[in-house]
């Protein structure tokens, strides 16, 4: 049985881990898997992405099995080789998602540690389980996060409760990890709150979307204030006048649902 599975309806990719048994562990298959599924609905004409695990967890981390599989060979190739763009393919797992040009929105219930964590940091928008439970936990096995998370952490966390996690590997409870940013919102049945998040996402134009999910990605990226505002810029001379923003407006004007194209 496959690692991860891949689905689409009404616009909508579903993409999930595939691995119960095991809390969806991240062994080679299942990290050679995610990033093919990050590849192929960037690929396709989905609107949104969600980003879910089967059964109790998310997603539990890495497969301890696999990190010693991995310690038997090259480690310099292994972790040093851009094999992905800027990433290695343990970062890919996470940087994937925010390679793919639509919103992607991750589920969140039970273990979601180390490399899993990670993962949903890659996504766009997190929405957990009150009871689910997070983790920087790499610091358990006397490693650091290297899987994406210090490319993302920083963007989402004050500093002190960056180092706080990283140095503790502390196990945190959803509502705590709500009120420092770790997470977007709580929600007793998370997939199902994506699913209605993803399809109010993809009723709107899909060109000013992904767009936005560029502008955004831009303005985060370290450039100046000059350089925003002229991206900024571009972005909208590119949709003014087009298609989809046509039909938004008449959509608005005629009150009726929008059919994009």
């Amino acid at each position: 049985m496959s690692r991860v599975t891949t689905g689409y309806k009404d616009r909508i990719a579903y993409v999930t881990l595939a691995r119960p048994d095991k809390h969806n562990a991240l062994d080679e298959e299942m990290i050679e898997g995610i990033i093919a599924a990050g590849q192929e609905v960037a690929d396709s004409d989905a609107r949104a992405v969600v980003l879910s695990g089967a059964g109790a967890s998310f997603c539990a981390g890495l497969d301890m099995a696999a990190l010693a599989s991995f310690a038997q060979r090259d480690l310099s190739t292994l972790i040093m080789e851009r094999t992905h763009h800027d990433a290695n393919a343990f970062q890919e797992v996470a940087m994937i998602w925010r390679r793919v040009p639509v919103p992607v929105i991750a589920a969140i219930h039970g273990a979601c540690f180390g490399g899993g964590l990670q993962i949903a940091l890659g996504a766009d928008i997190r929405i957990a389980h009150p009871e689910a439970r997070l983790s920087v936990m790499e610091m358990k096995w006397g490693l650091i996060p290297d899987m994406g998370g210090m490319a993302l952490l920083p963007r989402l966390l004050r500093s002190d409760v960056l180092r706080r996690l990283t140095w503790t590997a502390e196990k945190v409870e959803a509502p705590q990890a709500l009120d420092w940013g770790l997470v977007t919102e709580l929600a007793g049945n998370p997939l199902s709150r994506a699913n209605e998040l993803a399809h109010e996402i993809a009723a709107k134009s899909p060109s000013a979307v992904r767009a936005a999910k560029r502008l955004i990605a831009y303005a985060e990226s370290g450039a100046s204030q000059a350089e925003v505002l002229l991206r900024e810029s571009a972005e909208q001379l590119d949709l003014i006048g087009k298609p989809d923003q046509i039909e938004a407006v008449a959509a608005q004007l005629q009150k009726r649902p929008p059919e994009f194209t």
